[in-house]
């Protein structure tokens, strides 16, 4: 596809993606929807939400009190809208990360646990027979630097935002609001282990080898420290050592990120794999090349952001492309269950009494008026009268959706011919049922 092509596609995704949105600027309208919506037991998860933002701002230090209630003002502003609250409220898990990752530093260090320097070193060896990053980190050179630097420090930083572009323009609603849902929760959970478990980096054996660090240790650019120099510049150097995080060495949210995104892509996308995986093999690398993380601290977030894409993933979105997969009961054809799980008497009668739609060599007839043994006219020498099967009318009643009634399943006896049973004993003969059973 040419480029003209291809900025026509992106302009008419565009359109139909800008068409879709909820353009009121009316509070009222958001109100309405709040009483008329039905509330169930996920929701509370914003009391969860609610909890921890109140902890956050009663600690935060900048801004002060009373300019830091600008932030839930604004916010609950923003919910309130129904233009702006399409997009906040699905990336409510994302803002609650972002408040976490910030305001963690204003935790007084004597309620804070002890930093780990050991424990990441240790058990990297203990389970990968060596220390692999350390390993990585012996060999340095301006190429590998810049190719470090690229996916660590650049792309890692911009492709969420364009695989959430991609998302709201070329695939369902859904998709987008499972993609904030999950990324959020995800990096969520992983600040707050790397609040309660504080780990350092290999940077910091590096500078300081395993003495017992402090809190007030400032952050540190490792291996990009030599961008820096190469570009002549201080932009790394100033971020790192203002981190609001310094030991949150595990997990790798870089690892999360990308494996999440992998996921994500080669989901929606097919075809991508080989690209997006080598991406991610190649950011792996240079989490531990540049001094930031373990080969440990690297397979914890990769193996906590495949945990939440298929936690979070809906089934309405698990088949190929996104495009939603078949449910078991579609699949065999089924009724859904009721909730509960229970099927009442009323509605269990009307499904077994009335009969499916089973052919035999071109005829219709209900299970239930079929005899087992078509040869059997008599029961113990008595003649019994069949009963007359069922209208075709009869077969669309409760039983069946959209004109499709259910495949009922017959008994093991009633699916074998009479003729073709082995000898012995079987309630079931040309002669009736017998007690006790006459050797033949």
């Amino acid at each position: 596809m040419n480029a003209s092509g291809s900025l026509r596609n992106f302009f008419s995704a565009f359109y139909a993606a800008a068409a879709r949105l909820d353009k009121s600027l009316s509070p009222s309208d958001t109100i309405a929807r709040l009483q008329a919506h039905t509330f169930v037991k996920s929701d509370a998860i914003y009391i969860f939400h609610i909890i921890l933002a109140i902890f956050w701002l009663t600690i935060m230090g900048v801004p002060s009190f009373p300019s830091k209630l600008l932030i839930p003002i604004l916010y609950t502003t923003a919910l309130l809208i129904p233009f702006t609250s399409q997009f906040f409220l699905p990336a409510t898990p994302v803002f609650a990360w972002l408040l976490a990752f910030y305001t963690n530093r204003f935790i007084p260090s004597d309620l804070r646990p002890a930093v780990h320097v050991v424990l990441l070193p240790t058990l990297e060896s203990v389970l990968y027979g060596a220390n692999v990053s350390d390993i990585l980190t012996r060999f340095t050179h301006p190429i590998l630097d810049i190719i470090a630097w690229l996916p660590y420090g650049v792309i890692h930083y911009t492709y969420p935002l364009i695989l959430s572009l991609s998302l709201w323009l070329f695939r369902p609603p859904l998709a987008l609001k499972t993609w904030a849902k999950t990324f959020g929760y995800m990096n969520l959970t992983g600040v707050l282990i790397q609040i309660l478990i504080p780990c350092a980096a290999p940077w910091y054996e590096v500078i300081y080898g395993l003495t017992p660090a402090t809190y007030n240790t400032p952050g540190s650019p490792g291996g990009l420290a030599r961008i820096d120099a190469l570009f002549g510049g201080d932009g790394y150097q100033t971020a790192f050592s203002n981190s609001p995080l310094v030991f949150g060495a595990f997990p790798s949210l870089h690892a999360g990120w990308a494996t999440l995104g992998a996921l994500f892509i080669t989901h929606f996308w097919g075809g991508t794999g080989r690209y997006v995986w080598t991406y991610v093999g190649v950011l792996y690398w240079s989490t531990m090349y540049l001094t930031h993380h373990y080969l440990i601290d690297v397979v914890g977030g990769a193996c906590m952001a495949t945990a939440f894409f298929y936690l979070f993933m809906p089934d309405e979105l698990r088949g190929p492309g996104g495009h939603g997969g078949r449910s078991k009961y579609e699949q065999y054809d089924l009724e859904a269950r009721r909730p509960g799980g229970l099927m009442g008497a009323d509605e269990f009668a009307s499904d077994t009494a009335e009969s499916a739609d089973f052919s035999d060599e071109g005829e219709e007839e209900s299970i239930m008026y079929r005899s087992p043994n078509p040869n059997a006219g008599q029961f113990q020498g008595q003649n019994q009268a069949q009963p007359e099967a069922p209208s075709k009318k009869f077969l669309g009643g409760p039983g069946s959706v959209n004109g499709k009634t259910h495949r009922h399943t017959a008994s093991i006896a009633s699916l074998i011919r009479a003729d073709e049973r082995t000898e012995g004993w079987s309630p079931i003969g040309n002669k009736g049922f017998v007690f006790p059973p006459v050797s033949r």
